[in-house]
């Protein structure tokens, strides 16, 4: 018996390994809500390393800095943003139409990704201190302008669309009339009295914007 249970193969138990990508995610989820609501001298990477269940030397594993940490989480929100932008076929539409979902994503991005407004304002109240140390994201806009200039050209080439038109030009004041609205949504609903954060006031609110650029850039 002895012999036998010498000459049996070894079972080794699986060694768990750390899911690095989930764990990096987790990381970014965290710290995300966090700079979004404290800013960035405000936000505390202990506080970030117990909300995502991690040893704080984990952040510095992966990211090597706080700065660092804010970086990757402005990249990402950029990226998100990105990234449904190019899943859009426009192509596949007439100019106009192309143009409303244009114009209908755009706002809808706002809705759905709140934390980026305040990411935005952060790192505008720091002149783009750290954005501008980013690789890639000057890359991330410009296949959306190229989107936009396409579907202009469509528009202009079948007389539905004023000839002219500068695609950028158009898109910084597409994204900063909706810009506008999310980031003084409070402040707004004071003034006014009104409660601009619910659905029926967003959706007027949606409306309007498609129609105020339609009736700027048609011909």
């Amino acid at each position: 018996m002895a012999d036998e249970a010498a000459g049996a193969p070894v079972i080794k138990k699986p060694v768990r390994k750390r899911d690095s990508v989930a764990t990096r995610a987790r990381i970014l989820n965290v710290a995300t809500r966090e700079f979004a609501n404290k800013g960035f001298e405000g936000a505390r990477t202990d506080d970030i390393a117990d909300r995502a269940r991690i040893n704080k030397r984990m952040i510095y594993h992966y990211f090597t800095s706080k700065e660092q940490l804010y970086l990757a989480v402005l990249e990402e929100a950029y990226e998100r943003a990105r990234s449904a932008e190019q899943k859009l076929e426009f192509d596949q539409l007439e100019p106009l139409a192309a143009l409303i979902r244009f114009v209908e994503f755009t706002f809808d991005s706002f809705v759905r990704d709140r934390t980026f407004i305040n990411l935005l304002g952060t790192e505008n109240r720091q002149r783009a201190r750290v954005l501008k140390k980013s690789a890639q994201v000057n890359t991330m806009n410009s296949p959306i302008i190229e989107a936009l200039a396409g579907i202009l050209k469509r528009g202009e080439k079948a007389g539905v669309i004023r000839p002219g038109l500068d695609a950028l030009q158009l898109w910084i004041t597409l994204t900063g009339v909706c810009y506008f609205f999310f980031s003084n949504i409070y402040t707004l609903s004071v003034i006014f009295e009104r409660d601009f954060e619910q659905a029926a006031v967003i959706a007027e609110r949606r409306a309007h914007v498609v129609d105020f650029v339609m009736h700027a850039v048609k011909a």
